[in-house]
C-alpha cells in the first residue's frame, strides 16, 4: 500500500451537493473532482482540436470544453466528440442556436452564460435540446458579462449580483423540470471569486464547477489558481474545476492535479518532494528534479518521491515517502524504498536508478491495490 496515509488533521470534509452526470463522468455528490481544461485551437480545425483533447485526456483531463462561437464549429464538433476519449463540453455564447446544434451534435454538456445567451423563451429551448439529447448544462457565471438589470441595481459586478444571477437561471431550469446542471461564478479577482462561490454554496445543492477566470500565464495563473481554488476546495466547496491559464491546455490539466493532490483531494503521478537545495547539497537537486520531472510524466499511479540534498531532513521526509534519495556527499546518497533504508547509490547513477525504482514501486502498488480489490468480499445483490 502507499505511503500516503490520510490523517484526521488531513481531512476535508465536502459540501454535499447533488450528483450530475456529464457523459459517462459523474460530477458531484460523493464522486472524485474532476479536473477539466479547454482547448484553444480553432474548433473547426477538427484535427487540431482532436489531438488537443487527446493530449489534455492523456495528462489527465476527466471533461474537455469546446468553443463553439458559429454554425461551422458546431457542425465540427461532431467529428470531436466521436473521436474524443473524454466527454465535451461546448462552450455557448451569445447564440443559443449554437447549443441546440451542439446538443443535437453529441455534446455532453452544454456550457451557457446566462448573461449572454437571452431571455427564458431561449433558454427553454435549450433545455429542450439538452433533455433531447441527454446533455447536461452548466450555468456559467462570470463578473465580466452580468445582465445589464443586474449591474444597474448593484452598480458593479459583487458577490451579490453573481449569486442573484445564477439562482435567477437555476430556478429556470427547475421550472422546468431540468435538475442535470451544474454552476459557476468565475471572475479574475480572487477575493470576488472566492466570496461569490461561498455565497453560491450555501444556497444551492447544484455542484459546483470551480475557477478563477483570466487568471494570466503559467507562473501569475497558477498562483492565482492555487490560492483561489485552493481555499474553496479546503473548505469543501468544489465538485469540478478548471485552472484558466494563458498557455497549452496540459498545463491547465497538471496545474488542476497539482492543487487537488496538495489538499489530498485526488492523487495522480508521482509527487516529488524536493528540497530548495542550498550549500550542504550532496548533488545538484534543481537540475535532478527538473530530469525526473519529465522521465517520470509517464507514471499515473499515485505515489511519492523525495529528493533531498542532504541529511538534515532526508532521512525524515523518505521514510514518508515510497522512494527516496538523500544525499550524503563523496559523490553518493542513501535510496529509501517504501519508507525504508535501502542502499547506497552514486549520484552518476541516480537519475537511471530512481526512474527504475519509482516504475517498480508503482507496479507494486497497483498489486497491491488489485489483490487488496479481490479480497475484499463483494457485497450481495439487492434481492
Amino acid at each position: 500500500m502507499s505511503l500516503n496515509h490520510i490523517r484526521p488533521w488531513r481531512n476535508i470534509y465536502r459540501r454535499k451537493s447533488r450528483r450530475i452526470m456529464v457523459g459517462n463522468v459523474p460530477v458531484g455528490g460523493d464522486a472524485p473532482i474532476t479536473v477539466q481544461t479547454m482547448t484553444n485551437t480553432l474548433t473547426t480545425d477538427v484535427p487540431a482540436t482532436i489531438a488537443q483533447v487527446q493530449a489534455a485526456a492523456e495528462a489527465g483531463a476527466d471533461i474537455v470544453r469546446v468553443s463553439t462561437p458559429d454554425e461551422a464549429s458546431t457542425r465540427a464538433l461532431r467529428e470531436i466528440v466521436r473521436e474524443s476519449p473524454v466527454p465535451i463540453v461546448a462552450d455557448i455564447h451569445f447564440h443559443y442556436r449554437r447549443a441546440i446544434e451542439a446538443a443535437e451534435a453529441g455534446a455532453a454538456c452544454l456550457r451557457i452564460n446566462p448573461g449572454n445567451i437571452g431571455d427564458a423563451a431561449r433558454v427553454r429551448e435549450v433545455i429542450r435540446a439538452a433533455r433531447d439529447h441527454g446533455c447536461s448544462i452548466r450555468i456559467g457565471v462570470n463578473a465580466g458579462s452580468l445582465e445589464r438589470h443586474l449591474l444597474e441595481k448593484y452598480a458593479e459586478p459583487c458577490p451579490e449580483a453573481m449569486v442573484e444571477s445564477g439562482l435567477d437561471h437555476i430556478r429556470i431550469l427547475q421550472d422546468n423540470d431540468f435538475h442535470e446542471f451544474k454552476i459557476s461564478c468565475k471572475a479574475s479577482d480572487v477575493f470576488l471569486a472566492a466570496a461569490a462561490y461561498q455565497a453560491l454554496a450555501d444556497a444551492t445543492d447544484a455542484p459546483i464547477h470551480l475557477g478563477i477566470t483570466e487568471a494570466g500565464g503559467l507562473m501569475t495563473g497558477t498562483i492565482k489558481s492555487a490560492i483561489g481554488l485552493g481555499n474553496l476546495l479546503w473548505m469543501g466547496i468544489g465538485d469540478t474545476i478548471r485552472v484558466s491559464l494563458s498557455a497549452d491546455p496540459v498545463e491547465e490539466v497538471r496545474v488542476g492535479y497539482e492543487i487537488l493532490k496538495a489538499l489530498g483531494l485526488r492523487h495522480r503521478g508521482v509527487n516529488i518532494i524536493s528540497c530548495p537545495s542550498c550549500a550542504r547539497q550532496g548533488f545538484d537537486v534543481i537540475a535532478t528534479v527538473e530530469k525526473l520531472e519529465k522521465r517520470l510524466e509517464h507514471i499515473k499511479t499515485p505515489m511519492s518521491l523525495s529528493i533531498i540534498g542532504c541529511v538534515v531532513n532526508g532521512p525524515g521526509e523518505a521514510l514518508m515517502t515510497d522512494v527516496g534519495f538523500t544525499g550524503g556527499g563523496a559523490g553518493s546518497g542513501m535510496v529509501y524504498v517504501a519508507g525504508k533504508q535501502s542502499h547506497k547509490m552514486s549520484n552518476e547513477r541516480m537519475i537511471d536508478e530512481i526512474v527504475e525504482l519509482v516504475e517498480t514501486r508503482a507496479a507494486q502498488i497497483e498489486a497491491e491495490g488489485e489483490a487488496e480489490a479481490e479480497a475484499t468480499p463483494q457485497s450481495e445483490p439487492a434481492q
